[in-house]
């Protein structure tokens, strides 16, 4: 399991949000974008929502996609490195990619990202990123871009333990301004609560290269239905 892989290769040196990630399979990172680009992003991210440019986000790829609104409520749009801040985010996670496959081995092949805006009212239930076993998603990111967010607001990433008959949460995460979120894709059962604002952020992947394998990436986890 990547989780054991993680754990015997601790950094020796690095950022110290490493460990954590190694000790705890996720990691809350704060300073890691700078916040001149995270304003830029967050600029964009509220332009592209409110002139329409997103679209709603489903479940499953291809012929299994479906809009599933009892599963998640949000809106997307992928990165493509149409903007400088884009092509600016995209190259700091490529220098994360090589700083992780440096010092644990993970063998990180590409990243992958889109900005996602949930409306008042919208959520995503508690779900894996990836299918445990099939190694397309290794290491899923979030990073937040909502300036003075209040714990009244809602939309905290809810963070559980793996246990899938015992699921309890390990943490709360608000989505404030400049905070990172990296977890073990095919480890982490996650869930966002349903926020009382806008709520902008950027999802993003970290994958290996078996992208033309990999079956229904984000199709719903049977871990949604078990809690």
């Amino acid at each position: 399991m990547l989780a054991a892989q993680l754990k015997a290769h601790a950094p020796a040196s690095g950022w110290n949000w490493l460990n954590q990630l190694v000790e705890d399979d996720y990691a809350i990172v704060k300073g890691l974008v700078p916040d001149e680009l995270t304003l830029r992003l967050a600029h964009e991210a509220r332009d592209f929502h409110e002139n329409a440019m997103m679209e709603r986000a489903g479940v499953g790829r291809a012929d299994d996609f479906q809009l599933a609104s009892s599963l998640r409520r949000d809106k997307t749009l992928w990165f493509d490195r149409a903007s400088t801040a884009q092509s600016d985010y995209l190259d700091l996670m490529e220098s994360v990619r090589l700083t992780m496959n440096r010092e644990l081995f993970l063998g990180l092949f590409s990243y992958e990202a889109h900005y996602a805006a949930y409306e008042r009212g919208g959520f995503y239930k508690r779900h894996l990123d990836a299918f445990r076993g099939v190694r397309n998603r290794v290491l899923s990111t979030v990073f937040y871009l909502n300036d003075d967010w209040q714990p009244g607001d809602g939309g905290e990433l809810a963070i559980y333990n793996s246990d899938r008959i015992n699921a309890s949460t390990v943490m709360s995460v608000l989505p404030e301004f400049g905070t990172m979120v990296i977890f073990l894709s095919e480890e982490i059962p996650h869930e966002v609560m349903p926020t009382q604002r806008t709520r902008y952020s950027i999802a993003g992947w970290f994958r290996v290269n078996d992208r033309m394998t990999a079956p229904g990436l984000q199709a719903p986890s049977p871990i949604v239905a078990d809690f």
